[in-house]
């Protein structure tokens, strides 16, 4: 009997391929975002430092006025961040329904070739033991044929 050969590996090779691609894009639209969740944290922890500077000591209202329009500038930054999260955000949740899909793609022919594999030993378990009873049964017809007792 042939080796196994599933007929559709191609499609499987490429359809992990594919799988893996879409994993790579997964994982780069998480750490897009885990970047943007990361600065926003430090704009919110510098936006903290700088008000509670701004009244901490005496300071003059020039002084007062700066630190009130790099505070506005801090928060429009972190409204922007803001924006762009939401925007990584729906990218990741598309990257992971198409990896998933990819990933379904794939296991549908992994579990066809399973399949098909189980097939294929089933079919030369029965060619082998078929073999071996013809075998077996020819072994008393040799021994005739030859005056083999």
């Amino acid at each position: 009997m042939r080796a196994f050969r599933f007929s559709l590996q191609k499609v499987l090779e490429l359809r992990s391929h594919r799988e893996r691609e879409k994993e790579v894009v997964l994982g780069r639209a998480l750490g897009l975002l885990h970047e943007i969740e990361t600065s926003l944290a430090v704009l919110g922890e510098e936006r903290l430092r700088a008000a509670a500077e701004q009244f901490s000591r005496a300071h003059g209202a020039e002084e007062i006025l700066a630190f009130d329009r790099y505070i506005r500038r801090l928060d429009e930054s972190q409204e922007r961040f803001l924006r762009e999260a939401a925007m990584a955000e729906l990218k990741l949740a598309e990257a992971r329904e198409e990896y998933l899909e990819a990933a379904r793609d794939r296991k549908a022919l992994d579990k066809l070739k399973e399949r098909r594999l189980a097939e294929y030993r089933e079919a030369r378990k029965l060619e082998e033991t078929k073999n071996l009873d013809d075998i077996s049964q020819g072994a008393p017809a040799r021994r005739a044929v030859t005056g083999m007792v």
